[in-house]
């Protein structure tokens, strides 16, 4: 049998892993990554094989871009060929506050794991796409999760604007220049999500949620992103491309 299979960075909790089960449920075979061989990751998995694919785990550092391609292949000879890559993995900053106060420290690493690591993971990824001949009935791409911040500011957290803001033009240019190669590449912004990383603030997000921030009144789940990212992945949107899924509740549409 032909199957898609896909590597999710940052898959063992939070959105990463919602788009795990979301992809398994689909039937892809999936690779689990986070940092490091922990409980953590081996719970992930143990997730995601009890919907009945092949699964293995991935755990390694998505900065440590020298290795990327050791690490594709270790996944292949898991699972089997790559369709899919999800990039997931991401980090927040080491601090709130003034931008004028940002230290070279958390810009530094905003942009190695959100912008960096995922150029290189997609530049290793796509290179043994295009080295190998590809079954025309299996869909092949590459989704981002970036977030509203690529496009909205959040004046405490600007490094993180930042780096997400590259990320997203990242997705851009991998579209146009993997679309000739039927290669469909999306990117994923999700807006107020319930993850660890938003865990102090998220009460407060879902107060403004029910007072009218979002158009639907409550907080996005991990669930919901990764029933989008699935979707994108599995080709439900056909003839598409390099768009920008706001997955924000209506967050950022224009008002009076």
């Amino acid at each position: 049998m032909t199957r898609q299979a896909v590597l999710i960075t940052g898959s063992s909790r939070g959105i990463g892993l919602g788009a795990a089960v979301a992809l398994a449920q689909e039937g892809f075979a999936v690779a689990v990554n986070g940092p490091k061989d922990d409980q953590e990751l081996r719970d992930a998995v143990e997730t995601i094989r009890a919907q009945g694919v092949p699964v293995t785990a991935a755990a390694f550092d998505v900065t440590d871009i020298t290795n990327h391609d050791t690490h594709l292949q270790a996944i292949e000879e898991a699972i089997g060929p790559l369709t899919t890559l999800v990039n997931n993995a991401g980090v927040g900053v080491l601090q709130r506050g003034d931008m004028l106060d940002v230290g070279e420290e958390s810009f530094d690493r905003c942009i190695a794991v959100n912008t960096k690591a995922m150029f290189f993971l997609s530049q290793a990824f796509a290179k043994r796409l295009l080295a190998r001949a590809r079954p025309s009935d299996l869909f092949h791409s590459i989704v981002n999760v970036t977030s509203s911040n690529a496009v909205a500011v959040a004046t405490p957290r600007s490094e993180y604007c930042a780096s997400k803001a590259a990320a997203a033009m990242i997705s851009k240019t991998l579209a146009v220049r993997l679309g000739p190669e039927n290669i469909a590449v999306y990117d994923v912004q999700p807006g107020l999500i319930a993850t660890d990383m938003t865990a102090p603030v998220i009460d407060m997000y879902a107060q403004k949620a029910r007072d009218g921030l979002t158009l639907f009144p409550r907080v996005g789940q991990p669930e919901d992103m990764g029933r989008i990212i699935a979707s994108l992945a599995s080709g439900k949107l056909p003839y598409t491309t390099g768009q920008a899924i706001s997955a924000d509740a209506g967050m950022l549409v224009p008002r009076f």
